[in-house]
């Protein structure tokens, strides 16, 4: 059922169109059959081109894969077929069936891009781009530092650049964010509201001047500098907006007159709110003043309208996407990798975000009870399903056992 619904889609004709072109047309296993038989593979659940031992064991996946399933050399020598502007057709495949859902499900005139790093520790010799790094859980460990980006409403993925472990986020993913931004907006309309939320690596003066110029607001952690704590410090008109059981204020919030040079220069104009609390809560809290039992969080953003509470608990729910890239790890194997060339594990990288997106969308459209669901949950009910495939006369079908959500 879910090939079919693929085939509906179009994504056979597509992968024909886009990468028939990486192998001869005598190739007896043509390119977009070996990205399908992949997707296939990922959806079934495995994370490395390893699994397709396992699966060739069964007949419907055999049946699928054109009858025979083919060596692991060339699956591998097919993913390491993958160049820059192949990589790039991939990404924008991937980003197609991310936002497909966007535009048709999206109730509120409001989007919010998440954009996010994540750190892959790779455990095998002589791996291409595997190189030392920020680690917090394998301080020195090689890895890859790959970029993502999410759209909260619908939880799919709408960008992804696999990058070597040694690289920090920063100006030179200016042109990245550029583009999925564009890509957001192509599929939301004019009239969306766009919030691109990021983390504390988003304090920088070209990101946050990009995003500007691009007709959306930016909405990041303020990196704490001694000039801004200073600021903050001697800061005295404060807004109330929760108390406790006694009346005493527990959070208070304020927009304080503070600009880094870099915007001034460039007129960049920043709005920068505090919001300082005496619950624990989440994320990271500093300490500024010594007779007041408060800490502090820093947001910055373009947005001189909202108030400023309303933006701080706006950002903090891009909480979300931690999870999601744990689900990523966990259920699609995003951090694990299946050969030495860096081209190959950033192909594979795309195809499993490209085969969540396309399993979200699936169940979004014929499966409105699970999306709620997360993939292991999702592949239970929906594609693990135990069954018998039987060949009568020239005809073959499928006996499934019975799985009520799926009627």
């Amino acid at each position: 059922m879910f090939g079919v619904f693929l085939r509906g889609l179009g994504v056979d004709r597509a992968l024909r169109e886009a990468f028939a072109g990486l192998k001869s047309r005598e190739a007896i296993y043509p390119m977009a059959a070996q990205l399908r038989m992949l997707i296939d593979l990922f959806i079934a659940g495995e994370h490395r081109v390893f699994g397709l031992e396992s699966l060739a064991a069964d007949p419907l996946f055999v049946h699928l894969a054109g009858g025979v399933v083919p060596s692991l050399d060339t699956v591998y020598r097919d993913l390491a077929r993958f160049d820059d502007a192949s990589l790039g057709k991939l990404e924008a495949m991937m980003a197609e069936h991310g936002l497909a859902p966007v535009g048709r499900s999206l109730k509120q005139r409001v989007v919010h891009l998440d954009i996010d790093t994540t750190v892959t520790p790779i455990f095998g010799d002589e791996i291409e781009g595997a190189l030392p790094g920020p680690n917090p859980k394998y301080h020195g460990r090689p890895s890859h530092h790959p970029v993502l980006a999410r759209i909260a409403e619908t939880d799919s993925c709408v960008g992804a650049l696999l990058r070597p472990g040694d690289t920090a986020f920063g100006a030179a993913e200016v042109p990245l964010v550029e583009r999925w931004i564009d890509r957001t907006r192509a599929a939301v309309g004019a009239s969306c509201l766009m919030y691109v939320r990021i983390d504390g690596a988003g304090d920088c003066t070209d990101i946050m001047e990009a995003i500007t110029k691009k007709g959306a607001f930016f909405l990041t952690k303020a990196k704490m500098t001694p000039d801004l704590c200073g600021v903050i410090a001697n800061h005295t008109a404060w807004r109330t907006v929760d108390r406790d059981a006694d009346n005493k204020p527990t959070r208070q919030v304020a927009t304080i007159d503070f600009a880094r040079k870099g915007w001034k220069d460039r007129g960049l104009a920043v709005r920068v709110i505090v919001v300082r609390s005496r619950e624990r809560e989440s994320g990271k809290h500093i300490y500024l003043w010594d007779d007041l039992d408060y800490t502090a969080q820093v947001f910055l953003t373009n947005d001189i309208y909202s108030d400023e509470d309303e933006l701080a608990y706006r950002y903090d729910k891009r909480a979300g996407i931690e999870p999601l890239i744990g689900e990523w790890k966990g259920a699609w194997g995003i951090g694990k990798v299946s050969s030495e060339n860096f081209e190959a594990n950033h192909a594979a990288l795309l195809l499993k975000l490209l085969s969540h997106n396309l399993l979200r969308r699936y169940v979004q459209e014929r499966l409105p009870a699970l999306r709620s669901w997360r993939a292991p949950w999702i592949r239970r009910a929906a594609i693990l399903v135990p069954g018998r495939l039987v060949r009568s006369g020239r005809r073959r079908s499928l006996r499934m056992a019975p799985r009520p959500m799926l009627n």
